[in-house]
């Protein structure tokens, strides 16, 4: 049967379908219980397992919904043949369950929620699967988020509740997940960024809910900041997953969230969506069911699904946002009280709104001239269907007071059921302006009535409303003076306090010798015998950032193999060195760790933290990293730091000196950063990147002592040249003290150089042969190559590590 991609377009919402919906509904059905895993967020993963990612569709559904159906028939031919004598052999799918009027009276009921569905196929299977009727236990889950940042409109209140109402009636077998979003306010800067205020608003708009009918049989709340502590090593894993995935470009336009302008941005926002994207698979959701402004993160969750190679993605269900009070409003605000009725507003408070309100009876004329300024994320359109009216009057009737079955609206003595009726009366004069709203006046002050009698007769409510009101009072002041929320390592036990610490690099399949040198000489530069070396192994921002496709048992062999490096190079040195995992660290205390990332975020802008040498383009986990790196600064807290003088180290450190200097001041003393002279062991020049081989580039790890011969034959060594002489360099970074060149009577005897500018001196004047120096520097490097096989040969962990390195770097060049 062929495909085709229908938008079905009512006047109260659109819906995205795939014609031919009894194979979806087929396949969905087969096994029920398997079907329970439907959007189920990935494994946690430990040291042995790696949590992959999810992804999905464009900002344009259509255009998403078309690419989802092109990349499945591509899987679909590019499994050809291969896949025939297994189907041949499968066993025959279970019939699909019956579809039943009850069903179709769920689907259409909760399709009345969305402006938008997709998709209506996708959500008529999951209704089979684990809906009313099914063998499911879980049954579906619907999902929303609230930010608590303040007093709640009617939109979040009342609308919200009829909508939970309508999507988990007696028998639906659906539960709707309420996400307090506390931690997201934090990252939004609200209520200035104090945890225990935001905590405060979430209490009252549950209040709120309570008071406003809505059915909390099938509700429950959990809060972002309770669940995601509890469960740090599953929640964590799966966002930095999420960020590997996705370019910053894509997270920029996730901005409409947070109604947020993209050059705006803090640096603390773009983990906003990305953590939002990983509440969907945290959270186990069948549906999403948020406001059209939240359409493009719940897309991303879709896209993420692709990449992680999830099956069944979320159902996404888009509400109706509905218009602000003013003229141009394209939805309600907070910041302005008379943009919206609010849910603790008194009867003369709405009568003042509504009948101020905006209220037009002609359509809009498009002049059809495009303003090219600038506009706020969070003015743009939200609204897929189009309403050349917005006539918000008009858009409460629709959407909250005949929102609920069998409601009804009375006007000018007249009692309408149906919209489209009150709508045309009222365009043709048949209804006035001051008769339409006083009929909305008495409507809203019914369903609020009851909200209003719970805040003034309940003692709780009553308390948490007036701290409400006082928090908007203060205004959005910024918290000072506090206690620094970070994680805090010295504390804990795992190190001493003004300790040298030492960064290791973020991994790669093919282990540098060059990055050994480096951290060995970065752990000398401790400035006291006495003090205490730690060697910081950042493995969940080399999983954020995507080193070794973010494989977490690659990312492990490395540092494996890395640290039977070190020791094999300068065991004495190694001995005394502590050596911190990053992930480990940060599970000891998961909240206070993220909340430091987060405030770091909020401090700085975007393009701070971004830099030259961070592009839309790149990978989003490199922001993210940069922020876990002051974070892993602030938990160590350290009195030096070794670095190197390369392009990303230099930004990190003006970045961890700027956070120090500018928020942090006398509460936490500034790390010293020593700058290690680190040479260059890369053993040919090579003029066009696309030319380069890193096995020939640099001596590896885990090389064969027979490339101590073979890469040293290849290494540049121009005659006379000393600005780069790879022999020279490697001869003095792995030698000992004193390098003896053994030559022929014939070509001056044996010569013996204490220092490197010696033999430079000799080998620019000609003295000392190209030939002599490489034989001399071969020697030591067989020698150097030797001593780790041997050390990696006596360690298992570090020989397993080494070959399942080789195996992962083997299966990534398959790929490529």
């Amino acid at each position: 049967m062929s495909k085709r991609l229908e938008v079905v377009k009512t006047d109260r919402f659109s819906v995205l379908e795939v014609a031919d919906t009894a194979t979806a509904v087929a396949t969905a059905t087969a096994n029920a219980d398997a079907a329970d895993a439907i959007t189920a967020a990935p494994a946690p993963p430990d040291d042995s397992n790696n949590a992959n990612a999810n992804t999905n569709a464009n900002v344009n559904a259509t255009a998403g919904q078309e690419q989802e159906q092109k990349q499945s028939k591509k899987k679909k031919k590019k499994k050809g043949n291969s896949n025939k004598d297994s189907n041949a052999a499968a066993a025959p799918a279970a019939p699909p369950r019956e579809w039943t009027p009850e069903l179709e009276a769920d689907l259409q009921r909760i399709l009345t929620v969305g402006e938008e569905c997709i998709s209506s196929s996708e959500l008529k299977a999951l209704l089979l699967a684990k809906g009313r009727g099914s063998e499911s236990a879980a049954g579906i889950n619907l999902y929303d988020g609230f930010e608590p940042s303040g007093r709640m409109h009617i939109a979040q209140g009342v609308f919200k509740a009829m909508n939970v109402n309508k999507c988990t009636l007696e028998g639906t077998n659906s539960k709707f997940i309420f996400w307090v979003a506390d931690w997201f306010a934090l990252m939004n800067d609200k209520m200035g960024g104090d945890l225990d205020k935001i905590k405060t608003v979430g209490h009252y708009l549950i209040e709120v809910w309570k008071a406003a009918g809505m059915n909390l049989d099938h509700v429950e709340f959990k809060w972002a900041s309770e669940e995601i502590t509890d469960k740090a090593h599953i929640y964590w894993p799966i966002m930095l997953d999420v960020a590997k995935s996705f370019n910053t470009t894509r997270i920029k336009k996730c901005c409409q969230i947070m109604g947020r302008l993209e050059g705006s941005l803090t640096a603390a926002q773009v983990l906003y969506p990305l953590m939002q994207c990983t509440d969907v698979f945290f959270l186990k959701a069948d549906i999403c069911q948020l406001g059209v402004d939240q359409r493009k993160v719940n897309m991303l969750a879709r896209e993420y699904c692709d990449a992680a190679r999830i099956k069944r993605k979320p159902v996404i269900l888009s509400h109706h946002m509905l218009y602000g009070l003013k003229a141009g409003q394209e939805k309600m605000s907070k910041s302005d009280p008379d943009s919206a009725v609010f849910m603790e507003d008194t009867a003369e408070d709405v009568e003042r709104k509504i009948m101020k309100a905006y209220c037009p009876n002609k359509e809009e004329e498009q002049s059809g001239e495009a303003k090219e300024e600038t506009q706020d994320a969070g003015k743009e359109s939200m609204h897929l269907v189009k309403d050349t009216l917005k006539n918000p009057v008009l858009d409460y009737i629709e959407n909250i007071i005949l929102s609920p079955p069998d409601a009804t609206f009375t006007v000018n003595g007249s009692t309408y059921k149906e919209f489209h009726l009150i709508r045309s009366a009222f365009l043709a004069g048949e209804i006035t302006e001051d008769q339409l709203k006083k009929g909305l006046v008495q409507e809203l002050n019914k369903l609020l009535e009851p909200v209003r009698d719970h805040f003034t007769n309940d003692a709780t409510a009553k308390a948490l409303l007036e701290q409400v009101r006082q928090f908007k009072r203060d205004g959005n002041k910024k918290s000072s003076g506090k206690e620094i929320r970070r994680l805090n390592l010295v504390s804990l036990g795992k190190v001493n306090a003004g300790s040298h610490v030492v960064f290791a690099p973020l991994p790669s399949t093919s282990p540098k010798l060059e990055d050994s040198l480096k951290v060995l000489l970065q752990l000398k530069l401790s400035q006291s015998g006495e003090k205490s070396k730690v060697l910081f192994l950042p493995d969940w921002t080399a999983r954020v950032c995507n080193k070794c496709e973010g494989d977490t048992k690659a990312i492990d062999a490395f540092f494996t193999v890395f640290l039977s490096s070190l020791k094999a190079l300068d065991p004495k040195l190694m001995k005394d060195v502590i050596v911190i995992k990053q992930s480990e660290a940060i599970l000891n205390d998961p909240s206070n760790y993220w909340i430091s990332v987060i405030n770091v975020g909020r401090y700085f802008a975007l393009d701070d933290v971004m830099g030259a040498n961070i592009n839309d383009a790149d990978g989003v986990g490199t922001v993210i990293g940069r922020l876990m790196k002051i974070a892993d600064v602030m938990g160590l807290e350290p009195s030096s730091i070794g670095v190197t003088d390369c392009d990303d180290t230099t930004a990190e450190t003006v970045l961890i000196e700027r956070y120090f200097s500018e928020t942090l001041e006398t509460r936490l003393a500034k790390p010293t950063m020593l700058v290690a002279d680190c040479p260059s062991l890369g053993l040919q020049k090579v003029e066009n990147e696309s030319h380069k081989t890193e096995n020939f580039e640099y001596f590896i790890l885990n090389d064969p002592k027979v490339h101590g011969k073979s890469k040293m034959k290849k290494a540049f060594c121009e005659p006379g040249n000393i600005d780069f002489c790879p022999p020279i360099d490697l001869a003095f970074a792995f030698g000992p003290d004193e390098i003896m060149i053994n030559r022929s009577p014939d070509n001056g005897g044996d010569v013996t150089y204490k220092s490197k500018e010696e033999m430079e001196t000799d080998f620019k004047s000609g003295s000392l042969h190209p030939g002599d120096l490489k034989a001399s520097s071969t020697a030591i490097m067989v020698q150097v190559l030797e001593k780790l096989a041997s050390t990696m040969k006596t360690d298992p962990d570090a020989a397993k590590a080494s070959k399942a390195l080789k195996a992962f770097q083997k299966k990534m060049s398959k790929k490529k």
